[in-house]
């Protein structure tokens, strides 16, 4: 050891043999860093779903080659799961996200989750994240949690008075704080996933960013689910109805994305990870995806729009009704998601995730046009 220090110690006094070291060390440092990335074993749940689906699309057709990471599918059904398989993804089966001891060893066989199939599950998303830290402590690397979760956690309550606050949030600002007190006032599922998800990572050392999506339009390019959620109920409801409708006035304005241009920020911030580059995470890793804006009132009236022009209603008046009749003709009852996720205002601006390289494609006249092309599929579907 002494004449090993000794060397050390000599060598650093000569320049050139100084410089060599160095830069034999840098080489590789870069090298065991590159093998560590190469590494890297992926896994998305949600893989035959919207977001999910359209994000395995994406990573099969992007520019960055991801073919040299392993990419893990949680999946349900034996069918599906050889389709996935047979498009080079590695498919696990298992039965629902109950199943939180699975979850955490297949996330413990893993570097890097991505977990797409429900903001509203608690259970899962920490059981993920714990995995995840499972595998921090066995292989001393980093890993990452990408969370999928929607920004009517920010939603106001303007018809039923419960809780007023119209304006527009930016992902600069510290949300975790904000989830924090909202979550004070009144208890939300998807809410309080985000901000578990948030202090599970902390405890356990694991990176965790949350990617929060206002209303996603647009077809899935994935190979199951083509279409989300918000958009599809309103129109299932009018042809139901015989007419388009809103709850109360509809003066509530919500943010939009495409889901084409969702799935490349998704696609961002692997590409990122994988690079060994830094995300915002923990508390300040709660990230936007808005592109634009619209008001449920016009909302209503495009629908009714596009519905009449096909001929599945017989006008395009647009009827108000109470947010009790909503909750019961479109969810089951249950007013507050209803009210947060079709009556709310709920306004973002993307400002990190733009910070961070991604600009989306898509324009208002898309989000426009999508109206009529929605409305053909789910008429067909009826």
């Amino acid at each position: 050891m002494g004449i090993f220090k000794h060397f050390l110690a000599g060598s650093f006094s000569n320049p050139f043999l100084r410089n060599k070291i160095s830069k034999s060390f840098t080489i590789n440092l870069k090298h065991q860093v590159s093998v560590a990335l190469m590494s890297s074993k992926i896994l998305l749940t949600g893989a035959t779903g919207y977001i999910g689906g359209s994000i395995l699309t994406q990573l099969l057709e992007s520019k960055h080659d991801f073919s040299k990471y392993p990419i893990s599918v949680l999946v349900r059904g034996e069918d599906r799961a050889k389709i996935l398989q047979g498009q080079g993804f590695n498919p696990i089966l298992f039965h629902n996200l109950d199943e939180t001891d699975i979850l955490q060893k297949v996330a413990s066989e893993h570097d890097v989750v991505i977990h797409t199939a429900s903001g509203f599950h608690t259970a899962s998303a920490k059981a993920l994240i714990l995995g995840l830290g499972e595998r921090k402590k066995a292989s001393g690397k980093e890993v990452h949690f990408i969370h999928t979760s929607g920004t009517s956690n920010l939603g106001d309550q303007p018809i039923s008075g419960k809780y007023l606050e119209s304006r527009t949030f930016s992902d600069r600002e510290n949300i975790y704080a904000y989830l924090k007190s909202r979550e004070a006032l009144q208890v939300y599922p998807q809410r309080t996933t985000d901000i578990i998800v948030v202090e599970t990572g902390l405890a356990a050392g694991v990176k965790t960013t949350i990617l929060m999506s206002p209303t996603i339009y647009g077809f899935g390019t994935g190979l199951f689910n083509k279409l989300s959620i918000q958009f599809p109920t309103l129109l299932r409801a009018a042809i139901k109805a015989g007419q388009s409708e809103m709850i109360g006035d509809g003066k509530g304005v919500w943010s939009y994305v495409h889901i084409a241009d969702l799935a490349r920020l998704y696609e961002l911030l692997l590409n990122k990870v994988l690079k060994g580059e830094e995300l915002p995470n923990g508390e300040k890793g709660i990230l936007f995806s808005s592109t634009g804006s619209y008001q449920w009132a016009e909302l209503a009236s495009d629908i009714a729009g596009a519905l009449a022009e096909l001929g599945a209603i017989k006008t395009r008046e647009v009827k108000s009704i109470s947010l009790s009749e909503a909750a019961g003709k479109w969810w089951g009852g249950y007013e507050l998601i209803v009210e947060l996720s079709f009556a709310s205002n709920s306004r973002t601006l993307s400002d990190v995730s733009h910070e961070l390289g991604w600009r989306e494609e898509k324009t208002e006249q898309d989000f426009k046009n999508q109206f009529l092309e929605e409305a053909r599929l789910v008429v067909a579907a009826q």
